[in-house]
C-alpha cells in the first residue's frame, strides 16, 4: 500500500497571495496541471517540486506536508 503522498502547496500560495495561473507561468507548466498539485489530484516530480520550491523562495519539505502532522 502506498502512502498517498499529499502537498501544501495551496497553502503556501495562499499565504504569498499568489495565484496559480503565476505559479504555472513561473515554472513553465499549463495552469491544469498547477491545479493537479494544488488539489492534491496529482504529485509533482521531485524536479518540479524543487522549481517550486525555488520560484515561492520556501524550503522543498515545507511543500510537503508531514504524514505526523496531518491529521487525516
Amino acid at each position: 500500500n502506498m502512502i498517498k503522498a499529499k502537498n501544501n502547496i495551496k497553502t503556501v500560495l495562499e499565504k504569498q497571495g499568489r495565484s496559480q495561473v503565476w505559479l504555472a507561468k513561473a515554472i513553465d507548466k499549463s495552469v491544469n496541471t498547477v491545479n493537479a498539485y494544488v488539489q492534491n489530484r496529482t504529485q509533482p516530480s521531485l524536479d518540479i517540486l524543487y522549481k517550486i520550491a525555488e520560484v515561492l523562495d520556501v524550503n522543498p519539505k515545507d511543500l510537503l506536508i508531514d504524514k505526523n502532522e496531518s491529521d487525516d
